[in-house]
């Protein structure tokens, strides 16, 4: 199994994880449900908006990794580096970088 040194490193295999679209769709939409359960965490103070916003991020991701790529979740191996993936794909997509 290969390690990363550094996220610099670890980002182009991570792309290469989210390969087809409908996997960066799912990643985009599930990243952005967690953003709005943040912002509702922040606004009300209830701590189940916390799990709420997980369970979107996370499961949109797994599923997509499910149903579409057909591969294992970098999140398993790659816990901290694959979580600054998501954010910064998410980014890459809002910003045009990456194809939505």
């Amino acid at each position: 199994m290969q390690r990363y040194s550094s996220f610099a490193e670890f980002y182009p295999f991570y792309l290469s994880e989210h390969a087809r679209r409908a996997t960066r769709r799912l990643h985009f939409v599930g990243s952005g449900f967690a953003l709005v359960c943040i912002v509702m965490l922040v606004v009300t103070a209830n701590l189940w908006w916390l799990l709420a916003g997980l369970v979107c991020g996370y499961g949109f991701a797994w599923m997509s990794h499910m149903t579409v790529e057909k591969n294992r979740p970098a999140t398993f191996t790659y816990p901290v580096y694959s979580f600054m993936g998501d954010w910064v794909m998410f980014w890459e997509i809002l910003t045009g970088k990456i194809r939505f």
